[in-house]
């Protein structure tokens, strides 16, 4: 053996300092960022300019969807309210044919109460008692009918209307123009300004053929000349 000693490897400052971690430069080496990184980097902030006009896409669409939404709220809204306008005017005519329907039964009644109180005539004291609780009993009668909203007609003196009236009969009137009523013969009545029955009427068809004139002023009876 030679007297030389075997050279141990030789760890310079370029791989480890005194402590035992690596360089700074190395380090530094490390956490800098790769090229391809450092290059997107400036690409994920890109144009605002794009981003604008993309946000502002965006909200033309929800504007564009909100308004879609609103038409359809406000034609349902419409429909529901004329469904309800309808259902009310519905349910009036409903009450108002069951109405009709339930007075026409009772108006022959009425009609019984009214002929009856034409031709009766008491002359006893205890008729009399008896025509005067009549009496009462027809006058509640017409004032539920008024309660209710019916009201007869006056036909006496009109002209026909075929919309109130019904013409039963026809004759010469001296008295009375063409197509004037002169007579009722069965009452007619409203219901709160509706028909509730037509009135039976006799109409005028005017003067006959011979029909009586007006005499002249001037032909005044003898004994009324001075």
């Amino acid at each position: 053996m030679s007297g030389e000693a075997t050279p141990f490897p030789q760890e310079s400052a370029d791989t480890l300092n005194t402590s035992g971690e690596a360089p700074a430069a190395e380090v530094a080496a490390e956490q800098a960022p790769a090229p391809e990184a450092a290059a997107e980097a400036p690409a994920a902030s890109a144009d605002p300019e794009q981003r604008v006009r993309e946000l502002e896409a965006e909200l033309e669409a929800l504007k564009a969807e909100h308004e879609t939404v609103r038409s359809q709220y406000m034609r349902i809204a419409a429909d529901f309210d004329n469904f309800r306008k309808r259902q009310s005017r519905d349910q009036d005519d409903l009450r108002v044919q069951i109405a009709c329907s339930t007075l026409s039964e009772i108006l022959p009644v009425v009609d019984n109460f009214e002929r009856a109180r034409q031709q009766l005539e008491p002359q006893a004291e205890e008729a009399q008692t008896i025509h005067r609780s009549y009496q009462g009993l027809y006058k509640q009668l017409v004032d539920v009918f008024k309660q209710l909203g019916v009201s007869p007609m006056r036909v006496e003196g009109e002209p026909f209307d075929p919309n109130l009236h019904e013409a039963v009969l026809r004759e010469p009137s001296d008295e009375h123009s063409e197509d004037v009523v002169i007579a009722e013969l069965q009452r007619g009545y409203h219901l709160n300004g509706r028909v509730l029955r037509h009135a039976l009427v006799k109409v005028s068809m005017g003067p006959g053929p011979g029909g009586s004139e007006a005499a002249p002023a001037d032909s005044a009876p003898a004994e009324h000349e001075a």
